[in-house]
């Protein structure tokens, strides 16, 4: 069993999610939404455990842009095969490109060995609603797992 938060292994954030009742559709299976919050959950986490000084560069970098969020640009999913009730699934993210103002992540929804659910995020961070670069630490934070 994986913590809370899930672990970083080999440059992949993995989390464990146990299906729900209130997780699936009239026909017992995952309704197609819950997935993106499933990985949502995903994403934070790997933000979270990426390093002992996350606060102190997301303080800086509110400090450099205060005000700065990051949001969906852009997403690609591939729903490959359905989970039910009950099930554990891995919630498996990792970064594929970081640019100066966006991030690509790549993440898979899977129960034991069986991919069910494919996607590729992109991430913006933007100020004041307009898109900004990405401060130079956060940068270099992210880039990390790339190397």
């Amino acid at each position: 069993m994986l913590p809370l938060d899930g672990v970083i292994h080999d440059g992949r954030h993995h989390m464990q999610v146990r299906v729900y009742y209130e997780d699936t559709d009239f026909s017992g299976i995952v309704y197609h939404a819950n997935y993106l919050r499933f990985m949502e959950r995903g994403r934070t986490n790997h933000l979270r455990l990426m390093g002992a000084e996350q606060h102190a560069l997301f303080e800086q970098a509110q400090a450099e842009t205060p005000g700065f969020a990051f949001v969906v640009r852009s997403m690609v999913l591939d729903f490959l095969r359905p989970a039910r009730m009950d099930d554990v699934l891995d919630i498996v993210t990792w970064p594929v490109a970081v640019k100066g103002a966006s991030i690509t992540l790549a993440q898979e929804v899977r129960r034991g060995t069986e991919l069910l659910v494919k996607a590729e995020v992109r991430v913006a961070f933007i100020c004041d609603g307009k898109a900004q670069p990405i401060p130079k630490a956060l940068r270099v934070l992210m880039k990390a797992d790339l190397e």
